[in-house]
């Protein structure tokens, strides 16, 4: 955490919020039982791509964690004379075999690989018994859904629950039922904002993000939209911003009659804002950008003063002096997110047992 002296917010690296979850992962190794197995699929020779897999293997060195990369299509080095090989290659049939296989515990692959549906199908292909990401549309329907606490047996089931979600009293599951994951950047970014009380501890579960106005830059099915869902669901108000359109997410009613005011539907609903980004970020507590483009900068003096803002994307998205209004400004969340992996790996890891026992799993 880095104060600055003529006033500027403050710089907070991940590296305080990382240690808290690295401490309890180290914990749930020192338990007895089997080093846990990650296996990372690298299919493409992309920059950034290459930088994740070797930031992955130190982290897993780091802890105890066995760590295999497997690399196919063109991440794997050529020898002189032959053929090029295309992004992607061989990266279904890796995926099939890490999942067959008993002794690997979680699966990430390093995407974009194809980009578009054809990466989402992938994600499609890792089984949930495995996706330590949390990827699959299993995980991303509980969330859009705000279905917190799931039957392990939901996971093997090809019908999604029909169910009305039950009210939140607290975050332990009820019994028979265990936390559904949630993808791992949207919980590393809602970790970052517990930490720095943005969530209010003292409100009841579910609803400590109640008070929040947000706004999340970039609606993909990777980040942006999972995240904006996930803060609504906690309480929040949030503008989801794209190339095309900004749409308001928020689980109170719309109507402001005096019997619905201070009540909130089971999860968010998705309505058209007019609003314009300018607008939004005048009147947003806290600011998330996740645009993968070097070129893209949210204008300073578009933000409200005294906010709090969050950069995923791998390129800065603020300009440099945003500071200069934030109150708090974290650069990267990368290393929260592989910490929130790891936690997933070793919940996974915890509870596997001989063939045929429930699976538990670790949730928000």
């Amino acid at each position: 955490m880095a104060p600055d002296a003529a006033g500027k917010g403050i710089l907070l690296k991940a590296d305080p919020i990382a240690d808290a979850f690295r401490a309890e992962v180290k914990n749930g190794l020192a338990t007895p039982h089997r080093t846990p197995t990650l296996v990372g699929i690298l299919a493409t020779n992309a920059s950034p791509s290459r930088f994740y897999a070797e930031f992955t293997r130190k982290q897993c060195e780091g802890l105890g964690v066995r760590f295999i990369l497997k690399e196919v299509g063109s991440a794997v080095k050529q020898n002189e004379g032959e053929e090029a090989r295309s992004d992607g290659d061989g990266v279904e049939e890796v995926i099939i075999e890490a999942n067959e296989d008993d002794n690997i515990d979680g699966i990430m692959v390093y995407y974009p690989i194809f980009g578009g549906q054809q990466d989402h199908y992938l994600q499609q292909i890792v089984s949930p018994l495995k996706d330590v990401e949390g990827l699959h549309s299993k995980f991303h329907y509980n969330l859009y859904h705000n279905i917190r606490f799931i039957t392990p047996a939901s996971l093997t089931s090809t019908i999604p629950s029909s169910k009305v979600t039950q009210p939140i009293i607290d975050d332990i599951p009820p019994p028979g039922t265990v936390k559904s994951i949630i993808p791992c950047t949207p919980l590393g970014v809602v970790k970052c904002l517990e930490y720095i009380g943005v969530y209010n501890k003292i409100l009841i579960y579910g609803d400590r993000a109640y008070g929040k106005t947000v706004t999340v830059i970039n609606r993909s099915e990777v980040v942006g939209r999972p995240l904006a869902a996930l803060l609504a669901n906690d309480g929040a108000r949030v503008f989801s911003a794209d190339i095309d359109s900004i749409h308001e997410y928020t689980k109170r009613p719309r109507s402001l009659n005096a019997t619905s005011a201070r009540q909130y539907l089971p999860h968010h609903t998705s309505h058209l804002c007019t609003l314009s980004l300018e607008e939004c970020l005048a009147v947003s507590d806290v600011v998330i950008s996740a645009v993968p483009s070097a070129s893209y900068k949210i204008k300073t003096e578009w933000l409200k003063e005294g906010c709090v803002c969050v950069n995923v994307a791998a390129d800065k998205n603020f300009e440099k002096d945003v500071r200069d209004k934030a109150s708090i400004y974290i650069p990267a969340v990368g290393k929260v997110t592989i910490l929130m992996l790891l936690r997933n790996l070793c919940h996974y890891n915890d509870v596997s047992a001989p063939s045929g026992s429930e699976v538990s799993l670790p949730g928000q």
